[in-house]
């Protein structure tokens, strides 16, 4: 492995904890002997093309600093590579960090983390979604979810995380549910009125709420996560168990497992790790070991 490693930053990420946690994971790389370049990320095309010329130029490894954005941009460059990710996590949801494992917004020890894997070349191959020529890493989001998402990105005012909370009251008061076809490697149907549907390589999205509480990065499978038909009161009281994941354990949820699952829902937007795929009907397959990350 060769000792230059390169830094993929989003120095806005979690209102400015991505260019401050660049210097300590620089330190901490270099503390161990390793060169350090930085690739800054402030435009992704930009940040995308010099991260893949970084790849392809043998780079012994790329960091991502920032949040579950920056891991998405950089899964993009790595996935299908031999080079190592390891993830500085510092952004707002940090779900893939915390499905690895890794510190979350502790970025001097999440430094020593990947320094220390990859001197003692500590790596492991996980599974990855793929919805055409996306990767993702976490949660594929459909349903009540993504319409929160999908008025909260139309809203001007207010800004960060707070206009998402109001996004969610003003879909609370519109919810109905929708008619999904959900399709399991390509022969088992389910036709049901869901209110969300959550395709699960990860376990949690949204900061931590565990909506595919049992997904596993390494078994090669997606849990699909089915919430069906409820009422407000219903989804209200059934909300706070997600963090936990206990929310699978109520009638109105099913979990499917699959190697590939086509969901097809009319007015629905699907997002992967937080970011836009585009109008359902959508196809994820779950591809094992696609991307070789630095573990704890």
């Amino acid at each position: 492995m060769t000792s230059e490693i390169t830094l993929f930053v989003n120095p806005t990420a979690g209102r400015g904890r991505g260019a401050q946690a660049a210097r300590p994971a620089a330190s901490a790389l270099r503390d161990r002997g390793f060169s350090v370049r930085t690739v800054i990320g402030e435009d992704a095309p930009g940040a995308l093309r010099r991260a893949r010329e970084a790849v392809e130029g043998g780079t012994g490894a790329l960091i991502a600093v920032g949040g579950d954005g920056m891991a998405s941009l950089a899964l993009q460059v790595v996935a299908g590579t031999r080079t190592p990710l390891g993830v500085i996590a510092v952004g707002t949801g940090n779900d893939f960090a915390r499905a690895l494992g890794l510190p979350v917004r502790e970025a001097a020890a999440a430094g020593q983390v990947v320094a220390e894997a990859l001197k003692g070349a500590r790596t492991r191959d996980i599974d990855l979604g793929r919805v055409g020529g996306t990767w993702f890493g976490t949660v594929l989001a459909s349903g009540f979810d993504s319409r929160v998402n999908d008025r909260g990105n139309r809203m001007r005012w207010p800004t960060g995380r707070f206009k998402y909370d109001l996004a969610m009251v003003a879909e609370l008061a519109a919810l109905k549910p929708v008619p999904y076809r959900v399709t399991l490697d390509g022969g088992d149907v389910h036709e049901v009125e869901a209110t969300l549907v959550a395709v699960g390589n990860g376990p949690s999205y949204g900061g931590g709420m565990r909506i595919c509480a049992g997904a596993d990065l390494g078994d090669g499978l997606f849990d699909i996560t089915v919430v069906g038909e409820c009422s407000r009161t219903t989804l209200l009281k059934v909300f706070p168990r997600v963090y936990k994941g206990t929310h699978l354990d109520h009638p109105k949820v099913t979990v499917y497992r699959a190697a590939a699952v086509e969901l097809s829902a009319p007015g629905v937007t699907g997002y992967a790790d937080g970011e836009p795929l585009g109008a359902l009907p959508l196809r994820a397959e779950c591809v094992p070991g696609a991307v070789r990350v630095l573990a704890a």
